[in-house]
């Protein structure tokens, strides 16, 4: 776990704002036409935020490269979940260190 990778990607309001969607995504993204089983397809992502779809994907790039979701790759579509094993580790760490 990189920590100080953690730390660059929650210090964006619109990441962490991305990870609080992908927490509840029946309440966000129900028209998702795919399982939400899946995880959430980044188009919808792009849409709910309004932003363009590359700033969008920088953004979940910086939460994939620091291990806060995890992508899946379905046909043309790349869905991504949270990792909550890796959220935990993080908070167990803080929560130890200060």
């Amino acid at each position: 776990m990189d920590i100080d990778a953690i730390h660059k990607a929650l210090a964006n309001p619109v990441r962490r704002q991305i990870l609080n969607w992908l927490k509840s995504p029946g309440e966000y993204f129900a028209e998702q036409e795919h399982p939400l089983d899946f995880g959430v397809c980044c188009g919808m992502i792009d849409k709910r935020s309004g932003l363009s779809q590359s700033t969008i994907s920088a953004h979940l790039a910086t939460l994939q490269a620091a291990e806060l979701i995890v992508p899946r790759r379905i046909g043309q579509w790349v869905f991504f979940k949270r990792n909550e094993a890796t959220i935990q580790a993080f908070l167990d760490s803080i929560h130890g260190d200060l």
